[in-house]
């Protein structure tokens, strides 16, 4: 039966409408698109697949896929399925057209497939850290390495680089002084004091190690140092150029050194005058010992850096707002990352847990800074304090989370945990600023940082409106990505490149405003759907993770979620919250798990396997235990996971049958898997940990800020 036309619709109308349809219904092939849309959907797709792969559909998507804008700047740092057959392939098909590649952590090749890599001859930006290579292509510097067995290939390669990344296993300048035209150079000292068979190491550079680096064309420059002598010494070494003359087209210097006492670097003084003469400066990092006020003032004023960091430098508080905030610098708004990490740091008082005001941050400092400079993207305040009392007399005076929520364009962040409480209980004021007799001083017993049996106050005795100030910082940066939040006194199990000196690091619990940050604080973060990289240690007010199940309810783009040391550590209290939070946790690509008493058994690793796109799981218990067969289980179900470190308790034997029985099952089909089951306690730990990829411990094994270290170099 037909149907009839209803009368508000004229025919031409209808007519219409049913040409529309007509053309819905008709589906449109990849063949019928564009090469210029084709093009834009091709640069999404990882270019394993895309010339592997995509490559061999068809005639017009091979020529597509090799198109040169598709393979200037080709990444396979992440590509894990990428063996070392794939990768040959990749060279020699791009080896025409690629300028910039980048391989770093690619540790899983074989340094007969980095020598493919002298075919690329128009490369300009290369980066292999991490990579096994031999004699005739060398960046990671490892012992052995002789500058003069390059091949002739390799130092024409080296001469036209134009960036360079190296890590240094041994004291040498590398392929550094074969580079005659480097702009940009990022250094990685990870050089250890004493050698496996308990040799002291020397810094002193062997025949053919000693030519001296040229820096003529140098823009950028960028180190980083695990602790010891030996990596200091060598860096001096690597710097004394600059005592003769500083490049003058130098605008990016970053130094993060480990540690106290960083040694002395004399043309610190020259280096910031030519700064200051040159007015170019984007991004500076000094230790703390190279730089004075009066020097900072003068690298700073005229210019307009990007970025900035002052992590461990408490002398150089108020220069640093009077150069942000007074005229100090040329364009105040350009400043993207600034790093204020423990820049308040104070000695703290043996019997208080009060700090003095003088040390503390300030909501109306922080105020006129995000006035100063709105388009901050990360800002890092780690090891600092704030206490506000949400009482009366305080003339309204507004939290330091409505100061940060001016930043509307902050995209990470890392607060100590006491800047999340609007204020603390009378009691617990009381009970921390009773100091005790001076005859009973002596007979205190000092606290065992991180390792102490705290037993918080109950949630009910916290005020309702606690989470304000946090609500208010929630509100007012929308884009907020990556948030860290990290307790006084938390010092990992496992410090590597940046390990926290004990003395300068109050014990856990100290602040009687951090102990207030719970699960209804954890439960505020739900405000935050896009937040991609959760860090949280050292909260031991933090009871049942309440909190941390309903955040993941609301964040379901979470990708990296780092847990350490939360409430008591004598028990795991948080265990069954945990397991339903994993269970949420469908995007999560990373897991750092800290905890002194950790059960890893079968409920642990089932719920972790809800996580199917999880790539790397990093588990560090003391006192820990794990079940094998639910750890093979695990990894049989999780079939993109390239590393497991578990660094637990037990025994040596056990943790090495596991390590195997991963190895021997897997790394057939996973050739990027990596595998390091260890107990935490063993006399061994500091030389196996030197043996994991360093890529990978910077990623995971380490608990650090995104912006605690030097920023990284913009991509180019």
């Amino acid at each position: 039966m037909q149907k009839s036309i209803p009368a508000c619709f004229s025919p031409s109308l209808f007519q219409d409408v049913c040409d529309e349809d007509a053309m819905a219904s008709v589906s449109v092939g990849m063949s019928g698109l564009s090469d210029e849309i084709l093009l834009c959907i091709l640069r999404h797709v990882p270019v394993c697949d895309l010339l592997l792969n995509v490559a061999r559909v068809c005639p017009k998507l091979y020529t597509l896929c090799h198109d040169k804008t598709l393979l200037t700047r080709v990444r396979l740092s992440e590509e894990y399925v990428a063996n070392d057959l794939s990768v040959r392939q990749i060279v020699k098909q791009i080896s025409n057209h690629v300028q910039s590649l980048n391989l770093s952590g690619c540790y899983w090749l074989s340094g007969s497939t980095m020598e493919h890599l002298v075919r690329c001859r128009a490369v300009t930006h290369l980066d292999l850290t991490g990579c096994r290579l031999t004699s005739s292509l060398a960046f990671d510097v490892a012992p052995g390495f002789n500058s003069a067995q390059l091949s002739s290939e390799a130092v024409d390669a080296l001469s036209r680089l134009s960036e360079l990344r190296q890590t240094l296993l041994t004291p040498s300048y590398g392929v550094v002084p074969c580079c005659a035209q480097l702009r940009r150079l990022a250094l990685q000292f990870d050089i250890p004091d004493v050698t496996r068979e308990g040799v002291g190491v020397c810094c002193q550079l062997m025949v053919g190690q000693s030519s001296v680096p040229h820096y003529q064309q140098l823009e950028e420059f960028s180190a980083r140092l695990a602790p010891g002598e030996v990596n200091q010494t060598l860096l001096l070494l690597y710097l004394a150029v600059f005592s003769v003359h500083v490049p003058e087209r130098l605008r990016v210097f970053l130094v993060s050194i480990p540690g106290p006492n960083p040694a002395h670097w004399p043309a610190a003084t020259s280096l910031a005058q030519s700064l200051h003469q040159h007015g170019n400066l984007e991004a500076l990092q000094l230790p703390r010992s190279w730089l004075d006020s009066l020097s900072l003032e003068r690298a700073l004023q005229g210019s307009s850096p990007k970025h900035l960091s002052f992590s461990r430098c408490p002398a150089l508080w108020s220069q640093v707002f009077r150069s942000l905030l007074e005229g100090g610098v040329k364009d105040a708004t350009k400043l993207l990352s600034l790093n204020l990490s423990g820049i308040s740091h104070a000695p703290f008082p043996e019997c208080t847990g009060i700090r003095g005001g003088e040390d503390q941050l300030v909501a109306g400092t922080m105020s006129r800074l995000a006035a100063g400079c709105p388009n901050l993207r990360h800002l890092n305040l780690m090891h600092t304090h704030y206490h506000h009392e949400n009482t009366p007399g305080l003339g309204g005076e507004a939290h330091l989370g409505a100061s940060l929520g001016k930043l509307r364009y902050l995209r990470s962040l890392t607060l100590p945990a006491c800047a999340l409480s609007d204020g603390v209980n009378t009691h617990q004021i009381s009970a921390n600023t009773t100091s005790p007799s001076a005859l009973l001083l002596g007979l205190k017993k000092a606290p065992r940082v991180g390792l102490q049996n705290y037993k918080p106050d109950s949630e009910a005795s916290s005020p309702r409106d606690s989470t304000m100030g946090l609500a208010q910082l929630l509100a007012g940066c929308p884009f907020l990505d990556i948030l860290e939040v990290i307790g006084p006194g938390f010092i990992s199990a496992l410090p590597r490149l940046e390990p926290c000196t004990r003395a300068c690091v109050e014990p856990r619990g100290m602040c009687a405003w951090a102990r207030g940050v719970g699960d209804a604080h954890l439960a505020a973060l739900e405000a935050l759907p896009g937040l991609r990289h959760l860090t949280l240690a050292g909260l031991p007010g933090v009871l049942k993770g309440t909190g941390l199940l309903q955040l993941a309810k609301r964040c379901r783009d979470l990708q990296v979620l780092s847990l350490a040391n939360l409430g008591s550590l004598k028990t795991m209290s948080y265990t069954p919250a945990l397991l339903d939070t994993l269970k949420h946790c469908t995007q999560l690509q990373e897991l750092r798990l800290e905890q002194p008493y950790l059960n890893a058994n079968a409920p642990f690793f089932e719920a972790l396997s809800c996580c199917a796109r999880l790539q790397r799981l990093c588990l560090i218990s003391r006192s820990g235990t794990f079940d094998p067969f639910a750890t093979e289980t695990f990894m049989e179900r999780c079939r993109s996971v390239v590393m497991c470190h578990m660094f637990m308790g037990g025994t040596l034997v056990a943790c090495r049958t596991l390590q195997k029985a991963l190895l021997d099952r897997s790394v057939s089909e996973r050739s990027a898997l990596s595998v390091v089951i260890y107990p935490l306690q063993h006399e061994d730990l500091p030389l196996v940990i030197r043996d994991i990829p360093l890529t990978l411990l910077d990623q995971i094994t380490l608990f650090q800020s995104h912006v605690a270290q030097a920023p990284h170099l913009p991509p180019h």
